[in-house]
């Protein structure tokens, strides 16, 4: 490492050096995309694990992926069979049916495809919609700038002009209708998902539950429900201490669930019919469908038999595709087969018991701890959709389309584990209103395949643009899995959509309330940001103020927040109207959040000054990932000042070294914490917080010097939060529909939802509110 020269002036030689070293610095800063989506590919694509890693993976994987698909065998074949079996062979041919759902839907679209569509390791539908914005320019919040694309995080690819995918791409972008239809497509999965956390803990602990009937014949039904409801309670009011000190239960309770009903299914196929394995045949299908017209409606109930197989992509981010795929070919995929033939040859000796066949069908030796492992999986299962719920709402919060709600940490370890309170008790609440209301989990079992079915069309439909896009597939290929998954998916859809008067109206009641709720929400964020835009004051006029701004320059320093990367925001342009002061540093706060899961902390703050040095403006643009979470640790405030000061020391460095970014926005050269980035160790060493070139550090800009003490005594000054409080309403010329989307419900959202400066945990004593109103 060079060293700082205590006497003197340098060398040429050394000139020579440290101009070559500073090309270095400004070549690390300023990285093409291809090579950023280079590091990218190798870091996230490439990474391997060694065999025994993999395993350990695969097998924490099933305590977070898999319980819900595991516990499906509690209330399938009561569901296919509610009113009786009519004919043996009938068993057969739902149980062919059941294993061909589990190999083409679980097995070959999800495991073997749908896993590779992940966003750098995340999975879900906002997964793939972030990845098609990254690909095309479907965003409707137009917010983001051309050095975005340059995070690690970040990755895209460029198209041939005349290439499927280049006219894919410009159908995409070319009006709003479209990308509105796909937010729309976006939102409905979204919501179909919270409807399927409301019914997987129903119907879950209510089958596990009814197990007590089959000790007990003459209990009523109520106490199975008050049961089920007072374990629904335990489950949710224990989520406020996150899933980290008990999740190391969970792969050892799901992989002995496996080997219990696998274990349990092999014996019965050995004790009772083993005939019932030439379901293995899929011509026992067509002769089933051929028996009558009443075994299309029990496709409700197979359906069942794949519930979970959502989970598999959404609880994706803490697992490789390849531990996941290890486990489910390895135990997963055959403990079902062999729990769902070991009822079927128990159902087919035993038709008088198809109600209840899962209890039954274990031997009464093992009775009643096969109870307590079934009731613990039913927990595990809950506990995964509940905590994928939370994870979703925080990134619809994040891309605009929810009410800011608190969104806490539970794990020092893990990003993905956070807890949301409010909608936490709207959960328990709207679970034990479905157990309570319906008693049954035959109702439910409706209800909840209506929501598992139209998540997957959701999916469906998603990936045909992400394998032209991002996979660049053939045509054909596309067409092919397209055609196969809409086969089975539209086939079910028709079975489930016939028992919307039987329950399967629940899930599509909340999925429209959430919509209704989620779409008010964006529309009114985005009018705003359109107003914002509109009314932006132009850097000139800044500029056209002079050094005090026509105003007097107190002490401190001023973050005037707002949502735009650009321009001068109208609430400050307001305020110097009305005001006869300004502080002496000005800085326009913009947060906010991309399509990337997360944002690292070193790349997380571009800083842009405004004006010559003595006018002392400058912008900060703070961007995070939909995984990321706001911390009270971070200490917003500080990052902040920390970013500009950084940022005037590396302007000086440039400016010394005869270079200058060309770029918008100029990125900040250190993470928050101080850690040197790759490349930079010879470069630059720490004097006290700020990055100084060590072959420069007795040249520093005297100037510099004189401004980094002048920001100081600003903040020994006081730092203050100006955040505008902007009101949208609409014209009166405006249509009924508008009139109450925005006066009414989005004015009602607002009021009930957290304000910014909570979510940035900013210190209430330093905030001052500029109120406006803009008609839209």
């Amino acid at each position: 490492m060079a060293s700082g020269s205590s006497n003197g002036d340098l060398s040429i030689s050394e000139k020579s050096e440290n101009k070559g070293m500073m090309w270095e610095l400004d070549r690390n800063l300023d990285q093409p995309i291809d090579e950023t989506a280079g590091r990218l590919h190798i870091l996230y694509r490439e990474k391997k694990f060694s065999t025994i890693l993999l395993c350990r993976l695969a097998f924490q994987s099933l305590g977070i992926v898999f319980g819900d698909l595991g516990t499906s065998p509690l209330y399938v074949f009561n569901n296919v069979f509610p009113d009786g079996v009519k004919d043996k062979e009938d068993v057969v041919g739902a149980l062919s049916l059941i294993i061909y759902s589990l190999t083409l839907l679980p097995l070959i679209k999800y495991v073997l495809i749908v896993l590779r569509a992940n966003d750098n390791g995340q999975g879900g539908t906002f997964a793939l919609y972030s990845l098609l914005c990254r690909h095309a320019k479907i965003s409707t919040i137009p917010n983001q700038h051309k050095t975005d694309e340059r995070l690690t995080t970040y990755s895209r690819q460029t198209y041939d002009e005349n290439s499927l995918p280049a006219k894919i791409k410009k159908f995409m972008e070319a009006n709003s209708f479209t990308k509105n239809a796909i937010l729309t497509l976006v939102l409905v999965g979204t919501c179909m998902n919270v409807g399927d956390s409301i019914l997987t803990p129903a119907i879950s602990v209510l089958s596990a539950s009814g197990g007590i009937k089959v000790e007990f014949p003459k209990m009523s039904n109520d106490w199975v429900v008050i049961v089920s409801v007072v374990i629904l309670i335990g489950l949710f009011n224990l989520q406020h201490f996150g899933t980290e000190k008990v999740s190391r239960l969970f792969a050892p309770i799901v992989l002995l669930w496996f080997l219990l009903i696998g274990t349990v299914g092999a014996i019965n196929l050995w004790k009772y019919d083993s005939t019932v394995l030439k379901a293995f045949n899929p011509a026992n299908i067509y002769l089933y469908f051929k028996r009558g017209s009443h075994n299309w409606t029990s496709l409700g109930g197979i359906m069942l038999s794949i519930t979970g197989t959502e989970a598999l992509f959404a609880d994706l981010c803490h697992f490789p595709v390849l531990a996941i795929q290890i486990a489910f070919a390895v135990i997963v995929f055959p403990c079902l087969l062999l729990a769902y033939t070991g009822q079927a040859a128990y159902i087919s000796s035993n038709t008088d018991h198809v109600s209840d066949a899962f209890y039954r069908s274990i031997p009464d030796s093992i009775f009643w701890p096969a109870f307590l492992i079934a009731t613990a999986a039913a927990v595990v299962a809950s506990q995964a959709t509940i905590s994928a719920t939370f994870s979703l709402i925080k990134q619809a919060v994040s891309m605009g389309c929810f009410p800011r709600v608190k969104v806490v940490h539970t794990s020092q370890e893990h990003l993905g584990q956070i807890y949301v309170p409010e909608i936490n008790w709207l959960l328990l609440g709207l679970c034990i209103a479905v157990t309570a209301g319906f008693k049954r989990e035959t109702m439910i079992a409706n209800a909840y395949g209506t929501a598992v079915v139209i998540v997957m069309l959701v999916t469906t439909f998603l990936m045909v643009p992400i394998m032209f896009l991002v996979w660049r597939s053939h045509w054909f290929i596309v067409f092919l899995f397209t055609g196969f998954s809409l086969l089975v998916e539209l086939t079910y859809f028709s079975a489930v959509i016939l028992k919307v008067d039987q329950g399967g109206w629940v899930p599509l009641v909340i999925a429209s309330c959430f919509l209704i709720i989620m779409y008010t929400w964006h529309y009114g964020t985005l009018k705003r940001f359109e107003c914002e835009i509109q009314t932006k004051v132009s850097v000139a006029w800044i500029l056209g103020l002079g050094p005090s701004l026509g105003l007097v320059r107190v002490p401190g320093i001023g973050f005037v927040h707002t949502e735009l990367a650009s321009g001068v925001p109208h609430i400050f342009s307001h305020l110097v109207t009305n005001l006869p002061a300004v502080h002496s540093v000005v800085v326009f706060v913009c947060v906010k959040c991309l399509p990337v899961y997360t944002v690292p902390a070193e790349e997380r703050i571009l800083v842009k000054r405004i004006g010559p040095k003595d006018f002392h403006i400058f912008r900060c643009v703070v961007r995070y990932g939909y995984k990321d979470v706001h911390k009270k640790d971070d200490n917003f405030e500080t990052m902040l000042y920390n970013g500009i000061v950084r940022f005037v020391t590396c302007e000086s460095m440039m400016e010394f070294g005869g270079y200058s970014d060309s770029e918008e926005y100029n990125t900040v050269t250190s993470s928050i914490d101080g850690e040197i980035l790759p490349g930079e160790k010879e470069l630059v060493h720490r004097r006290g917080s700020l990055m100084i070139p060590p072959v420069q550090a007795n040249h520093f800009s005297i100037e510099t010097t004189d401004e980094i003490e002048f920001l100081n005594i600003c903040k020994d000054a006081g730092m203050v939060h100006i955040l505008g409080n902007t009101v949208v309403r609409s014209r009166r010329d405006s249509n009924m529909v508008k009139k109450v989307a925005i006066d009414y419900l989005y004015a009602f959202l607002r009021r009930l939802c957290r304000e910014n400066s909570v979510m940035l945990y900013l210190p209430h004593e330093s905030l001052l509110n500029v109120g406006q109103i803009f008609y839209v």
